[in-house]
């Protein structure tokens, strides 16, 4: 078993990895980046068995970080864009004035107009039913593929309460990696190696 996975973390270009590399590749794992950082954790853990519980905690702490990252992007994102409707709509009610029309009927539409683009994300309209039908605790789901990092920018986008989506990020990005890297471990070692043969001389020189 320690020799397979040694050649798996020279396959992944973390020789010799340690904690700080398990953090950072669960951190970069949780933003936009393609990454996976379950390989690396599940390597560390099968070569210091005695380390599960500390490497589950710093991978966890690391992808939790990397969840928020991705809200505070998404309310970034909708502070740049609400001052630039609110610069858009002074530019037109000053060419208004300019120009001797008046603003006054007109002004209370484009404010309704623009509160209302205010909280059109731009992301699946879906999206948006889920987050605003349950609120954080949807983001126990922040681990999946695909979904799981637009959820934690949608839920910045919507201003949802950092403390709360910090707390449910952690606690599905934890159970994420306590069963998984359990699961792993749980399988022989002639799984996985079934698995990698074909592609071993591929990967190694």
């Amino acid at each position: 078993m320690t020799s397979f996975i040694t050649w798996l973390l020279g396959v992944l270009a973390l020789p010799g990895v340690g904690l700080p590399a398990i953090f950072l590749v669960s951190f970069l794992s949780a933003t936009l980046l393609p990454m996976g950082s379950e390989p690396a954790l599940f390597g560390y853990v099968a070569l210091n068995p005695h380390m599960f519980w500390a490497a589950v905690a710093v991978a966890s702490v690391g992808n939790t970080l990397g969840g928020m990252l991705d809200w505070w992007m998404g309310f970034a994102a909708r502070r740049a864009y609400v001052r630039l409707k609110a610069r858009r709509r002074a530019h037109a009610r000053t060419m208004a004035s300019a120009s001797g029309v008046s603003m006054t009927m007109e002004a209370p539409a484009g404010r309704e107009s623009g509160e209302a683009n205010e909280h059109k994300a731009p992301m699946s309209e879906r999206y948006r039913r889920w987050m605003r039908r349950f609120g954080p605790p949807l983001l126990l789901l922040s681990w999946l593929p695909v979904v799981g990092d637009p959820l934690c920018t949608l839920a910045g986008w919507l201003r949802l309460s950092w403390r709360a989506c910090l707390l449910y990020i952690a606690i599905g990005k934890t159970l994420r990696y306590i069963a998984i890297t359990y699961l792993m471990l749980c399988v022989p070692e002639s799984f996985w190696q079934g698995i990698f043969a074909p592609f071993k001389h591929l990967l190694v020189g």
